[in-house]
């Protein structure tokens, strides 16, 4: 199915993206405001998350309680988030109601409150969630993972840390949002049963005068390979590993993904047959693919038994040596082409799934790709390529990430 994309830039740098579903009667809308964990103060991390969480405790002339009944009684299911690269407001209801709502979103991200008296409330939920990763340790040895495999700040947890969420005043927040949270380079993409006219003429009046902010462009670290161990007394140990990947952007993007899903990301991948299914090593292992527009990865993750973490971790990089040297047969591509495309028809039904990706594709690549211009890419895929692009799988830039008691032996 092919449909139209309809665009327009407002003057300030603002990109309004939609597309019309005729079969939904839902809408939904997704904000990407380019003021993300990346732009957190050295010695605040954690503010773009806080202000997020803020951005819903009162805006415009609304209190924090008339923003939630007046949401409920339109019927808006919402969220509000700091990424890496963006802050992130999303929505969804009934399409009719659409145009009702934006005007109090509109107050959210451009005249929020930001009551001192949220400050220390907000302090506390933050540092909660922080304390709370401690408690999880597949999750820590990510963020840990992540850390490393990624060029500072790409890396660094959205969420912050406890001592830069306790140093933020509301004077900070204020200033962040001042200075970074504006139309210029955000994408606001809508999708579903929507009016095209009625909907451009309405973010023209609601966004048109939000004056742009100062972009500052990012300064990106180094990477080497490097291996990290966090000692904690547990039962298990957590294995994760990355190597670079190419962009979504890169003319072998397709090929990478491929690469990821046939490692380990559906029932039958390499690496939950051999190391999970044929050995009984692991709990749990996967594989994916993450990236932004700047850098990429391919990150690898196990939970298992102390006994068994060594062999695990080896086998782990057995198979990855031998996808390097031997690449894909045709069946394991068939199979992966076959889930993918299966969860994007799954996408496509959902309003809230395709603004999502319009966003997505906006922000990576520019214009956004249509479902059979996917469907057709990865219809197009052959051992040969994947197998080529698997022979020059960077696997010697790799970054080892552990957590458990004793740390792992592995020499790079």
């Amino acid at each position: 199915m092919t449909t139209e994309i309809l665009t327009h830039r407002l003057s300030n740098g603002l990109t309004l993206l939609a597309e019309v579903m005729p079969a939904v009667q839902s809408a939904a809308f997704s904000l990407l405001i380019p003021a993300g964990a990346a732009n957190d103060p050295a010695n605040r991390r954690g503010l773009s998350s806080m202000l997020a969480e803020w951005w819903m405790r009162g805006a415009g002339d609304r209190e924090s309680r008339e923003i939630i009944d007046e949401l409920d009684r339109l019927g808006v299911s919402h969220a509000a988030s700091a990424g890496t690269a963006h802050l992130s407001l999303s929505a969804a209801t009934l399409a009719s109601q659409l145009l009702n709502s934006l005007p109090i979103f509109a107050d959210i991200v451009r005249r929020p409150l930001l009551d001192p008296e949220e400050l220390e409330p907000l302090q506390a939920l933050a540092i909660q969630g922080l304390k709370g990763l401690e408690d999880d340790p597949g999750s820590k040895v990510i963020v840990e993972l992540r850390k490393h495999a990624f060029p500072d700040p790409l890396g660094l947890n959205p969420a912050g840390t406890i001592e830069g969420v306790e140093a933020i005043t509301t004077e900070d927040a204020r200033h962040f949002h001042q200075t970074h949270v504006g139309p210029d380079g955000a994408i606001l993409a809508v999708a579903g049963a929507i009016d095209w006219p009625q909907l451009r003429d309405r973010v023209e009046e609601l966004f048109g005068d939000w004056a742009p902010q100062h972009r500052s462009t990012l300064s990106l670290g180094e990477v080497r390979p490097s291996r990290h161990h966090l000692t904690k007394d547990t039962q298990q140990i957590q294995v994760a590993l990355a190597f670079p990947s190419v962009t979504v952007s890169h003319p072998e993007y397709y090929l990478a993904r491929a690469v990821a899903a046939i490692l380990g990301g559906y029932s039958s991948a390499r690496l939950f047959t051999e190391v999970r299914e044929k050995r009984g090593l692991c709990y749990s292992i996967s594989a994916g693919y993450e990236g932004f527009r700047e850098r990429a990865l391919i990150l690898c993750h196990a939970g298992t038994s102390t006994e068994r973490a060594q062999e695990t971790l080896d086998v782990m990089l057995a198979e990855l040596d031998r996808l390097v040297r031997n690449g894909v047969d045709a069946q394991e591509l068939k199979t992966m082409t076959a889930g993918l495309k299966s969860s994007l028809i799954m996408q496509q039904e959902s309003s809230m799934s395709r603004a999502s990706m319009l966003a997505g594709d906006w922000y990576h690549l520019g214009r956004v790709r249509s479902l059979n211009e996917i469907a057709a890419a990865l219809d197009a895929l052959t051992p040969e390529a994947v197998s080529q692009h698997a022979v020059k799988l960077p696997i010697d830039q790799l970054t080892l990430a552990t957590l458990g008691p004793k740390a792992l032996k592995y020499s790079q």
